[in-house]
Parts: structure tokens; C-alpha cells; sequence
């Protein structure tokens, strides 16, 4: 592998744009919302509101640290430099696990879209396709990654704004040809009410979709490899607001208000599909099927690549093999990348031998990790804000609001949903298995890097002791 002089600005300006949109409409949107308004009913708009208000703030605070100081390790480059090696160590390798889990995940959700098309294919000879492709793709260039994943988040954006439009005009009943018996506003209250299960639904809720939103940090790892990463993340933070409230709150708003939330096909054919079905649009099962698919490949495609930037990033600081930090001619991290692909081969390998076991183990153990993620990045804004107030103050071009009352209070809020998780009791994937064995990854983790920073300080002072007595015997 040849060594090049680092990662190189292949994105442009589109490619960070629709990156950014793109982040936020992972797969979980069209897969995960069933389940979300089956428990909370039309009072799943607050659980959206919520956990989309949580993403703005904390995107916020990135947003002012990386538009300071961007760069490929994002989150983790700052906790190192704002709470220690540990923690950047820590939360790099978690998101770095969460990242590879995800891939074979949504593997395999692709495989089984493929498979239902052309069956002559196994399951898993789908899932290798995919992943061989996008590996390939993250190899060639960033340019090329960048280029991907414009298409990709093109189609996801034009579908969902395309959904938002048919559902305004079949609820108004203003859609020529189509059945607009069971749409209306109506179906906010009409079956129950606003919160036909109780208040306490709304946080059940939030459980349900807090992963969803997963993604939104990718625009501030992909700003280092851009033209203007400045302007790129300011530009990416500041419009995050409109793009939780339209994807996020829009789609769903207009998916509880064609069908009545208990309608049995929502959970049968999935909330969007039987929206669509609703109206009597054909083929409306496999429309959505293509859109639920390219969602499925931008989120692997944008999984690998930001799983191997995380690795970059930590091999540069010494946290990781140093071949991981080596780049090709081309600016691409080629050893980050296939060691980021071949762990996510061998999480397909357990979604197929050992589902139940291994693999369950894998997702509920990187299930909070989002909520980690988040909580230090809020911890290392308390720190970094006085940092580069007292350094380089005309680098915070943007700016965290009510600070810090509100980045305590975003504390506070995490922190009261992780309690919350651990009050769920109810089957393998319970919000108390998730946070008990991603707490128990992310304890085994920190104390590799205790260890890691233990053995490298003693390394330190017997080179420093070397060197006194040379000095003395001189």
C-alpha cells in the first residue's frame, strides 16, 4: 500500500449537502415506525418532536466544536482533547463497534429486499454482493463515496418529499383517483384520542426511535475531506432544524393521519407501505420497497465510510494500529477500511449462524450507544467552549444557545432516558438488556484504555529516566 500525505478534500459542496440530509433519513425511519405508532399511537408525533429536539441541540454543540476545529475523528478528536485520552479513546472505538454492527444489520435487511426480487440468489450471497460493492466504492475515492451516496440521499429526499405531497392533497381530499375514505385529520383523535395509551407511551416511544436518528454526526466526519470544512459544517449544523421537521415529523404526521394508528396492515406491511395502499396506489408494496433499499445502502455505504474515518482518527492519535492512519495516492484509508468491512463480515456470519445469540449480543450491546455518544459530546462542549474562547475565540462561528444551561439540561435529558430504558423490561432486546450490556462494552472498553494510558505513561518515564541518567554519566 502506498503512503500518501493523508486524506485528501474529494467532497464537494453537493456531496456535504446531501450527506447531511441524507444522515438523517437512515432505514430505521421506514422500517422502525411501525412499532413506534402501534405503541404510542398519533402521540408518536411527540416521541419524534422530543428525541428530534435532543439531536438539534446536540448536533449544536458538535457543530460548534467542529466548525472550530473540524476534522475526520469529529466527537472523539474533541472528548480526547476536552476530558483525556480516555475518552476519546472510549467513545471512538464505541462508535467505531456501533458502526460495524450496523453494517451487517442492514446487510442483511437488503438481502432480503434482493432476495424477494430475484430468489435465485441466497440471502447471503446478497448481503456479500452489497458489501463487496460498497467496499469497492469506499476504496476507489472518497470522491466516489461522496458521489454514491448524492444518488442515494437524492432518492430518499425526492421520495419522502414526493410521500409528504401525496399524503397533504389525499388528506385534504384534493388526489384525483385515489381512496381517501380512511385519510383526515380526524384520525389524530378520533381512535382514542391524541394519546389513546396514556402519556407514558410518549417515552416508550422515544426508545423506539431514538436509534433511528442515528447518522445525524455524519456531515461533521465527512467535513474534514471537503473544500470548505467551515463552512460545510456551519452550514450542515444550522439546517439541521428544517430536516428533522420535515423528514422526521412531516412523514410521520402525514402516515398517522391517512390510516387510523391501530389499522392492523401498519404493523403488518410496515407504516409507510400501507399508508401508500391505503390510497390505492399500485405496486405501492415495492415502490417502497426500493425507496426502504436504497435507504439500506446509503446507511451501509455511509456506515463503512464513517466506521473507517473513526479508525483513521484513532490511528493517528496512537489509539489504533498505525496502518489504519497510512492512506493510498488517492487520500483513502485503505487498512481502516477493509479492517472496518471484515468485522462487518464476520457480524453477517453471526446474523446467520448464531441470530439469536451472538448476534443478538452484538445489537443489544451497541444499542446505546448513540445516547453515549451524544452524552460526551455534550460533556466535551462544557469543556472545549472555555478552550476556544481562551485560544482562538474568531474560530466560534457557531454557537452553542443558552449556553451552558442548556447543554446541562440536554445532560439531564439523556440521562433521564437512559433511566427510563432501564424500566423496560419486555423481551430479549428490552431497553434494560441494551443499556446493561452496551454500559458493560463501554466499561470494558474504557478500561482497555486505562490500561493502554498506564502502560504508555510508565513507557514515558523509563525513556525519561534513560535520558537523566545519560545526562548524569555525560
Amino acid at each position: 500500500m502506498t503512503s500518501g500525505s493523508g486524506l485528501q478534500a474529494g467532497l464537494k459542496n453537493r456531496h456535504l449537502s446531501m450527506i447531511a440530509i441524507g444522515g438523517v433519513i437512515g432505514a430505521g425511519l421506514f422500517v422502525g415506525s411501525s412499532s413506534g405508532i402501534a405503541t404510542a399511537g398519533p402521540g408518536i408525533l411527540l416521541s419524534y418532536a422530543l428525541v428530534g429536539t435532543l439531536v438539534v441541540l446536540v448536533m449544536r454543540m458538535l457543530g460548534e466544536m467542529s466548525a472550530a476545529n473540524p476534522t475526520s475523528g469529529s466527537f472523539s478528536a474533541h472528548a480526547d482533547r476536552a476530558l483525556g485520552r480516555w475518552a476519546g479513546f472510549s467513545i471512538g472505538w464505541l462508535y467505531w463497534f456501533f458502526w460495524v454492527v450496523v453494517l451487517a444489520v442492514e446487510a442483511t435487511a437488503g438481502a432480503k429486499i434482493l432476495e424477494g426480487w430475484i430468489p435465485a440468489v441466497p440471502q447471503w450471497g446478497w448481503a456479500l454482493i452489497v458489501m463487496v460493492v460498497l467496499t469497492a466504492t469506499n476504496l476507489v475515492s472518497v470522491g466516489s463515496y461522496g458521489e454514491f451516496e448524492f444518488w442515494f440521499a437524492g432518492i430518499k429526499v425526492v421520495a419522502i418529499g414526493a410521500f409528504i405531497i401525496i399524503g397533504a392533497l389525499a388528506i385534504f381530499g384534493v388526489l384525483p383517483g385515489a381512496h381517501t375514505d380512511k385519510a383526515g385529520l380526524g384520525n389524530l383523535t378520533d381512535h382514542g384520542g391524541f394519546l389513546p395509551n396514556g402519556p407514558g407511551a410518549i417515552l416508550t416511544g422515544v426508545l423506539l426511535v431514538v436509534f433511528s436518528f442515528m447518522g445525524s454526526e455524519i456531515a461533521t466526519l465527512a467535513a474534514g475531506e471537503s473544500e470548505d470544512p467551515q463552512r460545510a459544517v456551519t452550514k450542515s449544523t444550522n439546517s439541521i432544524i428544517w430536516r428533522i421537521g420535515v423528514f422526521y415529523l412531516g412523514s410521520i404526521f402525514i402516515v398517522v393521519c391517512l390510516l387510523p394508528w391501530n389499522d392492523p396492515s401498519i404493523k403488518a406491511q410496515g407504516s409507510y407501505v400501507a399508508a401508500l395502499d391505503s390510497l390505492g396506489i399500485a405496486h405501492a408494496g415495492q415502490i417502497m420497497n426500493f425507496i426502504v433499499l436504497t435507504s439500506v445502502l446509503s446507511c451501509l455505504n455511509s456506515g463503512l465510510y464513517t466506521a473507517s474515518r473513526m479508525a483513521f482518527s484513532l490511528g493517528g492519535r496512537g489509539d489504533a494500529p498505525k496502518a489504519f492512519a497510512r492512506t493510498t495516492s488517492r487520500g483513502v484509508p485503505m487498512a481502516a477500511i477493509i479492517a472496518s468491512v471484515v468485522f462487518g463480515f464476520v457480524a453477517v456470519f453471526f446474523n446467520y449462524a448464531y441470530p439469536d445469540t451472538v448476534f443478538l449480543f452484538l445489537v443489544n450491546s451497541s444499542g446505546a450507544v448513540a445516547l453515549f455518544v451524544w452524552l460526551v459530546i455534550c460533556a466535551s462542549q462544557l469543556r472545549m467552549r472555555r478552550i476556544i474562547e481562551r485560544e482562538s475565540p474568531e474560530k466560534l462561528v457557531v454557537r452553542m444557545w443558552l449556553y451552558p444551561y442548556l447543554t446541562w439540561a440536554t445532560i439531564a435529558l439523556i440521562v433521564f432516558v437512559l433511566g427510563y430504558m432501564l424500566t423496560d423490561t419486555k423481551g430479549e432486546s428490552s431497553g434494560r438488556t441494551t443499556v446493561l450490556l452496551s454500559l458493560l462494552v463501554a466499561l470494558a472498553v474504557i478500561a482497555v484504555s486505562v490500561v493502554k494510558e498506564r502502560v504508555r505513561g510508565g513507557r514515558a518515564a523509563a525513556v525519561a529516566d534513560t535520558d537523566t541518567d545519560k545526562v548524569s554519566v555525560g
